[in-house]
């Protein structure tokens, strides 16, 4: 089932306590309906020392947060809308802004 929402796309959250912020996807998790907003719900893990992560320590991190959080924002008339599809002459589906008609990357 597609979300609707893909990775880069400029969103909107709606609801809990990062209301109001804008963000880019940074990752789409289709299988617990969920999406990674960058700098929304950020939590804090504490990390032991690895290869990867020599000094450990308190990370700051993205967590995912609910689809039905989160809305698209257009890149043409700047506010939040819903996605329409529309199927082009050469058979092509793409995303549409219901707001302006824009399609969207």
């Amino acid at each position: 089932m597609s979300l609707g929402i893909r990775k880069g796309d400029q969103v909107l959250v709606i609801t809990g306590k990062d209301a109001g912020k804008k963000g880019k996807v940074l990752e789409v998790l289709p299988k617990e309906n969920r999406v990674i907003v960058e700098g929304v719900n950020v939590v804090k893990r504490h990390t032991r020392p690895t290869r990867n992560i020599p000094q450990g320590g308190i990370i700051e991190k993205e967590a995912p947060i609910h689809k039905s959080n989160v809305m698209l924002l257009c890149n043409k008339c700047h506010k939040v809308t819903r996605i329409a599809r529309r199927v082009l002459d050469d058979g092509s589906k793409v995303r549409v802004c219901k707001k302006c008609g824009e399609v969207l990357g």
